[in-house]
């Protein structure tokens, strides 16, 4: 094997655990998991705005209905203005009942307008003012792990996506394609003995010890199945393993899930969404149960999207690239059974240029002000993570 080539092998798997400066904050076994639903979900058909006339004038075949006990179609009740898709009623909405989930509408990136995918993914990782320049070897997770002490950071990605890249080396796993190593044990020794009196050691030896340490995590759990039980599929397998690995090695992960760009048949209670609504509804709540109680209450799960989709369902029955979007926030430990954030009627009025929703709290506030409870970082730190940024207070934690 090259030199190169081994690099690019370790790139994936290097571990490191980052030396911060304080970890100030009460809750010193914090975990964050940040969840990016890549392709822009249709939030409008998952937090429904139940009080709004308009909301089932613009969606004739999209719309999901009011609530209504006797319809397991219908949307369920949040309160007054509310609804959640009945693909979630097994899985999010027992959390909402126990304060576990909140949601924050008319979120996102309030100063990228461009309604490009990939434009604005790389807007939020990177946690950087649009307006600037931009530096494409700084995410706003890396930075949030320099300014840590224990912090131990993982993405369960394929690549490593921008929002870990940074200065320290930050592992990454695609969480679904781990398979036996092809580098056996008499190979890895023979790796870790040429560079044993190189500068990359300790990061090759590392990177050896936390795949290993990943692959006999899953084959556990592969074994546990054979057993005849049920084996969970795509995301929701994922999300056990991530929340297996969490509870025990990790406290700062970052995970994308593709598949929400839904321009044509998009379906309404039923329907494309909706299954990967209840395959996503499914993963999180599979993931709180595989991170155990003591450590459920300490971690904390927010799931964004890049931007919300038209209010307006377009002539396809899908929805097309819009603005405004709307986050969840989970965990044990969190205030939540609440809708946060700064609000408006849902009317044609309040649509930003009469298609989307607005963005009223923009995302980097909303991390912002979520990093300084949950970790009791100061301003000064917070200003290193995202510079010019007011934190948002939620109320979150």
């Amino acid at each position: 094997m090259k030199r190169r080539d081994l690099l690019k092998a370790l790139a994936a798997i290097a571990p490191v655990t980052v030396a911060g400066r304080v970890w100030a904050a009460p809750a010193t076994e914090a975990r964050l998991l940040v969840v990016f639903l890549r392709g822009a979900y249709d939030a409008a058909n998952v937090l429904v705005p139940i009080s709004s006339d308009f909301y089932y004038n613009a969606r004739p075949t999209l719309g999901i209905a009011r609530p209504d006990a006797g319809n397991p179609n219908a949307a369920l009740s949040l309160g007054a203005d509310w609804g959640l898709h009945p693909a979630l009623r097994d899985s999010i909405l027992p959390l909402w009942g126990k304060r576990e989930v909140a949601f924050i509408p008319f979120a996102g990136t309030g100063d990228d307008l461009t309604r490009s995918h990939f434009e604005t993914q790389d807007t939020i990782e990177l946690g950087q003012s649009v307006g600037g320049s931009r530096d494409y070897r700084s995410g706003f997770m890396s930075r949030l792990a320099a300014e840590l002490t224990r912090a131990k950071p993982i993405s369960f990605t394929e690549q490593l996506p921008l929002v870990f890249r940074g200065k320290a080396q930050i592992p990454n796993i695609g969480i679904n394609s781990v398979g036996r190593p092809g580098v056996d044990d008499r190979q890895a020794q023979l790796i870790q003995s040429m560079y044993a009196h190189d500068s990359l050691a300790s990061a090759v030896s590392e990177g050896f010890r936390v795949r290993d340490d990943v692959y006999k995590s899953i084959s556990q759990e592969m074994m546990a199945a054979n057993r005849g039980a049920v084996s969970p599929r795509g995301f929701e397998l994922s999300a056990r393993r991530i929340g297996r690995l969490m509870r025990e090695q990790f406290n700062l992960g970052f995970v994308d899930v593709g598949g929400w760009d839904t321009h044509v048949n998009q379906g309404a209670a039923t329907g494309y969404l909706a299954d990967r609504l209840g395959e996503l509804g499914r993963a999180l709540a599979g993931f709180s149960e595989e991170i155990g109680p003591a450590g459920w209450r300490d971690t904390v799960v927010v799931v964004i999207s890049e931007f919300g989709r038209t209010f307006r369902e377009n002539g396809d029955r899908g929805t097309d690239h819009g603005h405004g979007s709307v986050y969840w926030v989970m965990g044990g430990g969190i205030n939540g059974g609440r809708i946060l954030g700064e609000q408006v009627k849902v009317s044609q009025a309040s649509l930003f240029q009469n298609r989307d929703y607005p963005v009223l709290t923009d995302y980097r506030a909303m991390f912002a002000g979520l990093f300084q409870r949950m970790y009791g970082l100061d301003g000064t730190a917070v200003q290193r993570i995202f510079a010019g940024v007011h934190p948002a207070e939620l109320g979150l934690v």
